[in-house]
């Protein structure tokens, strides 16, 4: 997973794109418009949904229990082994309870576009935990970024992947502790050892980079793959890692009956 750093970046410059037709910076908007979340005055879900400042906000309406049920969640953890550390972590559960801090996450735009959003994310999901079948990364190096100063690393800890969507960089879990509410710098192995920890770091990481707003705005699952691994499977990189995501992502498209859209592959 990329630097939290590099992929705000990459939002901003997406969500300068969306907007740049648009007047009225820094809001003040006009009755029946929304301030999104880059301070940019419209209507629309990237505008009204998530993020959304003031204005006529959309109200997220989650329907993550009833997408994700017990059966599609089992259907993907019945591919790993029966010893597999994940086996007995990962638990539907465990997800529901981390995303009700989350209410926009499968929570926005039509029923079409919550399917597409929840079947990308698992698509993600199984990707990085061959189907929940681990909740660490086989490589467990330092990942310490040293250029974010605000986040300093401590030495005797690594920042290595964990999780669904593994959580990696001493910066992710500096902003995501922050955010979530847990040392993430100093005891980054919670996201580990907590399975609904684990969970809100990954369904933060979706949301904070912008991964939900590319599935439900535009459904360009393509885009979720750079903003998750692009500098290591985008351009031809790892063609191999982009067609099992993509792979995933149709198949899970089909289970809950949604189209996956065209923009599939980065």
């Amino acid at each position: 997973m990329a630097p939290l750093l590099h992929l705000i970046l990459q939002a901003l410059l997406i969500a300068g794109a969306l907007v740049s037709s648009v007047a009225g910076q820094k809001c003040g908007c006009s009755p029946g418009l929304c301030c999104s979340e880059y301070e940019f005055c419209g209507k629309g879900e990237e505008y009204c949904g998530y993020g959304c400042r003031q204005g006529a906000c959309y109200k997220p309406d989650s329907k993550v229990d009833q997408i994700v049920t017990q059966a599609f969640f089992d259907g993907i953890k019945s591919k790993s082994s029966a010893n597999c550390p994940g086996k007995g972590f990962y638990t539907r559960a465990a997800l529901l309870e981390a995303a009700r801090n989350y209410p926009h996450f499968g929570g926005s735009g039509t029923m079409d576009d919550k399917k597409r959003e929840i079947a990308a994310f698992f698509a993600h999901v199984s990707h990085e935990t061959q189907n929940m079948c681990f909740i660490e990364e086989n490589d467990k190096g330092s990942y310490c970024d040293k250029t974010v100063k605000m986040y300093p690393c401590n030495p005797n800890k690594k920042y290595y992947g964990r999780g669904p969507i593994q959580l990696t960089w001493s910066n992710n879990y500096g902003a995501a502790g922050k955010a979530i509410g847990f040392d993430g710098l100093n005891k980054p192995e919670i996201v580990a050892n907590d399975r609904i920890v684990s969970f809100k770091a990954s369904i933060w990481f979706w949301m904070t980079n912008n991964a939900h707003r590319h599935m439900v705005v535009n459904q360009d699952f393509g885009t979720t793959i750079k903003l998750i691994n692009g500098e290591n499977e985008c351009g031809g990189k790892n063609p191999n890692s982009v067609a099992n995501r993509v792979q995933f992502y149709k198949d899970y498209c089909r289970q809950l009956g949604v189209a996956p859209g065209d923009k599939l592959s980065c």
